[in-house]
């Protein structure tokens, strides 16, 4: 007899709950939350979730996705994966369409940006800049 696996796809409220908490609880307390709230999900199905929606499952704070770099900084998160993809801005890929870099990483290149784009970086929001690099 072969077992098959029910997917349940996630609602809107476990996805913001995923990304409210995301960057600074582990999996674990994210599964007993979901729990609180009347979920049931395996510590391996909220890591795949976190993973699919660009977000590390290390609770250090010292790793951004893409998304949340564009978000800051106000580009769009295109600009930041071209970034990444061309070199300029060193991630990781934990997933396969998603990005992390870390916080030294993104604090050197946006403290010595490539010539091409100098003008652009110097353009956006400084305190946004400082948000993010300290």
């Amino acid at each position: 007899m072969t077992r098959k696996c029910k997917y349940v796809l996630w609602s809107p409220e476990e996805v913001e709950i995923l990304h409210e908490m995301a960057e600074s609880h582990t999996p674990e307390q994210i599964a007993r939350r979901l729990t609180r709230n009347g979920y049931k999900r395996s510590r391996e199905g909220i890591c795949k979730k976190l993973y699919s929606l660009g977000y590390s499952v290390r609770t250090t704070l010292d790793n951004y996705s893409c998304k949340y770099i564009a978000e800051v900084l106000q580009v769009d998160y295109t600009t930041v994966t071209a970034w990444v993809k061309k070199g300029w801005l060193k991630g990781t890929k934990p997933s396969t369409h998603h990005y992390q870099i870390k916080s030294r990483d993104l604090k050197r290149f946006l403290n010595n940006p490539p010539r091409r784009i100098r003008n652009h970086i110097a353009s956006l929001d400084q305190l946004a800049v400082k948000s993010l690099v300290g």
